[in-house]
């Protein structure tokens, strides 16, 4: 067997290597050795054809080499083999030397597959190592930043977004934001789908979301940060984030699965107030079952080490048929240790409401955001009462009181629940 082509898992751990794994169904007569070799030879010096130039030293340093290759089920024996097809877990050690310090270069070489490779795989993880992750400086707030930026330690942050999402002047979205502040969340946000138009200019916005968000405060003592969406073209982002900043945003939002990770990295590491990353579309990521990249990993683990300090995460309870085990599994990705890098803070949205508040911190705990759009606007008696009925929600989970019987005692809440029911169990 080629050492050079195939190696130990003990033998990488401790080098610069980035380890990939993959999931790949195949003929069962198919070589899945010979493919996976493929892989690593493909994605990495090129060719399988001897060629001018490709020197043992070359193949040492710069080759991927192909660690593990685990058959999905366990199968050793060939009476095993009832299937057309069989499934399997690769696993490829990619040298860390040939990415960069950015992840154009690593995202092409663990997912870039060209006619050399030939390979259909999705991508479940990666591990870096961690001499290449130190080129990364990951979220600048992080959860233990943001909570002392708000001073507000011990509960779950409430967050909303203006809607309707587009069509709003600056002016119109401002007496939105001045209700909705009222009623006491923490963050307001744009709605994804509203950029930089023509009507509504992100710094003209800043304006007047701010003088909103002051005068509520006068009236309730409690600071709300507005998040304005920057997305926008590689051409005019980094001025729209000075132009937000200049105007004296609180926070910026980037949805990072439309302009990048590496556009991510590069405000996150500009930007002087938290960065929120949106994951709008992040679907094509991950929705193939033989291409592209896991959730949690497209989701979670990528946006954590491009920057972002919050990172909304979809759930399975607002209608997208995400898998529970993927939704805890992000959060994992955003908050368990990792070298030195900060916990990004998951925003859970999608099913957000009163009565799903301590479903959400049980499964969650309370370093969270949470998302509450139509539960918050769609309250009967409108959007300050809706934000109302979130708080009393909060603070009675928060409490370890009897939900059901505290909520009779909150108006707001008691409304609420009508609409929407409690999920507690």
């Amino acid at each position: 067997m080629d050492s050079v082509l195939y190696t130990l898992p003990e033998n990488i751990r401790s080098k610069n290597y980035v380890v990939a794994s993959y999931y790949i169904k195949l003929p069962k007569e198919t070589d899945v050795l010979k493919k996976a070799s493929t892989l690593a030879v493909g994605q990495t010096i090129g060719t399988w054809i001897p060629i001018p130039g490709i020197t043992e030293e070359i193949r040492e340093k710069y080759m991927g080499k192909v660690v593990n290759v685990f058959d999905v089920p366990a199968l050793d024996l060939s009476t095993q083999l009832d299937t057309l097809e069989r499934e399997y877990i690769i696993q490829i050690a990619y040298p860390a030397v040939n990415f960069g310090s950015d992840f154009p270069l690593l995202l092409t070489s663990l997912l870039g597959n060209d006619a050399s490779t030939s390979a259909q795989v999705k991508l479940l993880d990666i591990e870096l190592p961690e001499e290449y992750t130190k080129k990364f400086p990951g979220p600048y707030y992080g959860i233990e930043g943001i909570r002392k930026l708000t001073q507000i330690e011990q509960r779950p942050f409430l967050l909303n977004m203006i809607k309707p999402c587009t069509g709003l002047t600056p002016a119109e979205g401002a007496r939105i934001f001045y209700e909705t502040a009222l009623g006491g969340v923490d963050f307001i946000k744009d709605d994804e789908l509203l950029g930089n138009p023509s009507y509504s200019k992100s710094w003209d916005r800043v304006k007047a979301y701010k003088q909103a968000a002051q005068a509520a405060y006068e009236k309730t003592g409690e600071r709300v940060l507005y998040f304005v969406n920057v997305t926008s073209g590689a051409g005019e982002i980094m001025d729209t984030v000075k132009r937000v900043e200049d105007a004296g945003a609180d926070g910026i939002m980037l949805n990072f699965a439309a302009v990048g990770y590496s556009v991510l990295k590069q405000v996150s590491e500009a930007s002087h107030v938290p960065v929120l990353g949106h994951a709008a579309g992040a679907g094509m990521y991950y929705e193939g079952t033989a291409s592209g990249m896991s959730s949690p990993l497209a989701a979670g683990k990528l946006a954590r080490l491009g920057g972002a300090d919050i990172v909304m995460v979809n759930t399975p309870y607002g209608g997208y048929p995400l898998l529970y085990q993927k939704y805890i599994q992000t959060f994992a990705q955003l908050t368990l240790p990792w070298y030195g890098l900060k916990p990004s803070m998951p925003s859970i949205g999608g099913g957000v409401h009163p009565g799903m508040v301590e479903k959400y911190v049980r499964e969650a705990g309370k370093d969270i955001v949470l998302a509450a759009g139509g539960a918050v606007q769609g309250h009967p008696w409108g959007a300050t009462a809706g934000a109302r009925a979130m708080r009393q929600a909060i603070d009675i989970v928060i409490e370890g009181r009897n939900f059901r019987e505290a909520a009779q005692e909150k108006e707001e809440l008691r409304e609420a629940l009508k609409c929407w029911s409690y999920i507690g169990e």
